[in-house]
């Protein structure tokens, strides 16, 4: 499935200060769209809009040629969000959190599936240890699990290399880049710096 998500004249404004203003946005599949700007710039603001979760701004949203409001269902079965919190719970096994996100997106839970998740993100292993036993950055690898166990054509990361060690931001990245390769879209902030790549796209803000 090929996509597109555009923005039109978007406009933000907090604490009576605008975070941007007549930001037109354009992003198709087969990219991986690196949101950049200082901090306080707006990064997330504009990561939580696209991704349907704030209201509070001027301008359209559109997906493939379509209003968001007439086709916001159809938008939110082909996203998935990870903001710059794991959003684990730590009472949970890294295997009992897999299951609970299965819940939350309406699947069956899949051991195997979740196994394989676990595995693709270095976590061989740990998949019965309370989340709350587990380092920061094994906390991220259980967020990161999603990529694999929920397939969706858009991906939208708010800071995904936080905590990761060097050989997990080697990983993630060719992850993000064969997701593009494949058809898929990836919209990212992230202090890390990205390696150039064909599919690697920069949007500036402040």
């Amino acid at each position: 499935m090929s996509l597109c998500l555009q923005a039109r004249q978007l406009a933000c404004e907090r604490d009576e200060r605008w975070l941007f203003k007549g930001l037109d946005v354009d992003i198709r599949s087969g990219e991986v769209v690196r949101i950049e700007g200082p901090n306080g710039s707006g990064k997330t603001t504009l990561l939580k809009i696209l991704s349907g979760q704030l209201t509070d701004y001027h301008g359209e949203l559109i997906w493939n040629g379509e209003a968001m409001r007439q086709v916001r269902e159809h938008f939110l079965a082909n996203l998935l969000y990870l903001g710059h919190s794991p959003g684990v719970k730590t009472g949970l096994s890294a295997l009992e959190n897999l299951a609970w996100y299965q819940a939350l997106d309406g699947q069956k839970d899949n051991q195997a599936v979740s196994w394989k998740a676990l595995e693709n993100v270095g976590l061989a292993g740990f998949e019965d240890v309370p989340a709350g036993q587990l380092s920061a950055g094994q906390q991220r690898r259980i967020a990161l699990a999603r990529l694999t166990l929920t397939p969706r054509i858009l991906w939208v990361l708010d800071e995904p290399f936080t905590a990761i060690d060097r050989h997990g931001v080697a990983a993630l990245e060719a992850q993000l880049v064969a997701h593009a390769n494949n058809g898929g879209c990836v919209i990212v902030t992230t202090h890390h710096e990205l390696s150039s790549s064909p599919a690697l796209r920069r949007i500036q803000l402040g």
